[in-house]
Formats: C-alpha cells, sequence, structure tokens
C-alpha cells in the first residue's frame, strides 16, 4: 500500500483495487490536554481512541445506509483499526462542514457578545471551515466556495441537505440512550461529481451532553457501542 496522506487523527492509504484505506490513529483534537473537536490540531492521545472511534464510525455509516444516505464507507477490519471507502476528492484542500445545534465553543469565542452559551440554535445551523492549520481553519461561505472555484451552488445546497439529514440521524440515535449531541463536525468529497460523506464519524467528532455535563470521548464511545 501507498501512503497517500498523514492527517491529525488518520493515515490514508491508496489500495490496489482503487479504493482508500483509512488507518485509524489514537490521537484526538483539542488544547493542553483537553478533548475539543474544535480545535485544530491534535492535543492529546487516548490509548484505544482509534478502535473505538472506527467502530463508533461502522455503527453510523450502516445506520446512514439504512436510510438511503450515500457515504464512502465500504468495509473496515477493527482489530487492524482500518476502514475501506471509495476514493473521493476533497473540496479544495480539505472542508470541514459543522452542524451546530447548541451554541459553544468556538461558535462561542466568536460570537459571544450575542449569543450566550448552551443557547439551542433552531433546526441546527452548518458552518463551513478551511483545513488549514496555519490560518487557524477559516470559515468560508457558499459564495465564498463558488467564488473561489471550489464547489458549485449545487453542490453546497447538497452537502448542507446531507449534513442536516445526517446530523438529525446522529441526534436521534444520542438521544435514544439518553444523550444530547451539540455540534458535529464532518467532511464532505466528491466522487463522480456526486458529493458524499467522507472521512468518519467518531466520538472524537461531537460534542454530546449527558445531564448538563460533556461526555469525553472514551466515555461517549463506550455508552454508543455498549447499549
Amino acid at each position: 500500500m501507498e501512503k497517500i496522506y498523514t492527517g491529525k487523527t488518520k493515515d490514508v492509504f491508496q489500495l490496489e483495487n482503487g479504493n482508500v484505506l483509512l488507518k485509524f490513529k489514537d490521537d484526538c483534537t483539542g488544547k493542553d490536554g483537553v478533548f475539543d473537536p474544535g480545535e485544530n490540531s491534535v492535543g492529546l492521545t487516548i490509548e484505544g481512541i482509534g478502535k473505538a472511534n472506527l467502530e463508533t464510525s461502522i455503527h453510523y455509516f450502516e445506520l446512514l445506509k439504512e436510510a438511503g444516505i450515500k457515504t464512502h464507507y465500504v468495509g473496515a477490519n477493527v482489530e487492524e483499526a482500518v476502514m475501506e471507502v471509495l476514493p473521493a476528492k476533497v473540496f479544495g484542500h480539505g472542508l470541514e462542514v459543522i452542524c451546530r445545534l447548541v451554541a459553544t465553543g468556538s461558535f462561542i469565542r466568536r460570537y459571544g457578545e450575542y449569543i450566550q452559551d448552551g443557547t439551542v440554535l433552531d433546526g441546527g445551523y452548518v458552518e463551513c471551515t478551511f483545513k488549514n492549520d496555519e490560518k487557524g481553519d477559516p470559515l468560508v461561505t457558499s459564495e465564498g466556495l463558488a467564488a473561489l472555484g471550489i464547489m458549485t451552488p449545487e453542490m453546497f445546497n447538497s452537502m448542507k441537505e446531507q449534513t442536516l439529514k445526517i446530523t438529525k440521524i446522529v441526534a436521534d440515535d444520542l438521544k435514544s440512550i439518553g444523550l444530547d449531541l451539540w455540534d458535529i463536525k464532518f467532511e464532505f468529497g466528491y466522487n463522480k461529481d456526486e458529493v458524499i460523506l467522507i472521512d468518519e464519524i467518531a466520538s472524537g467528532n461531537m460534542r454530546v451532553y449527558k445531564d448538563g455535563k460533556i461526555v469525553d470521548p472514551v466515555e461517549l464511545t463506550r455508552l454508543i457501542l455498549n447499549r
């Protein structure tokens, strides 16, 4: 296999059959040793979280498959912490899509003078950031993506619609076990001109609360998988 990309939480390899292999690592985004899905750099390492994130991703990709939502997911091997996926080109140099159900984290750091931490954002609020650590993952609008030639308005609308549908599926699943999803981060790409969800759906990419307290990624994964 040829390694084609080294990411914060995964390494990416090219397979001979044309598909791609994702190797999950035990790194999480955060700052000063504290987990934070809104941060743009690795802040801590948690032993075993790579395999756990893979298991969580499998759980949600299967739910999306049942709901008729196409993703890049093909199959996985939990013991080796790898997932086989369809090839997909990222938008630009990488685009992250955040769906916020409750105002918190970096949203409050930007807009705290207008809204209180913990305020419910009715219907969900979708925003996009470029994957660029040096520039702090800058926000970009749908108009900006079109002006830069990165994505057509039609592609953006498809991505936003899928984001809201996927977020609801994840939120409903978490609600069934007494958990509240506050925000979640996705990555999309295009396969044969079709916009699809890529990367993962894991505990390290979402902020979840139980009884008013945030659930750390290890405990969240345990709650999701051991219901």
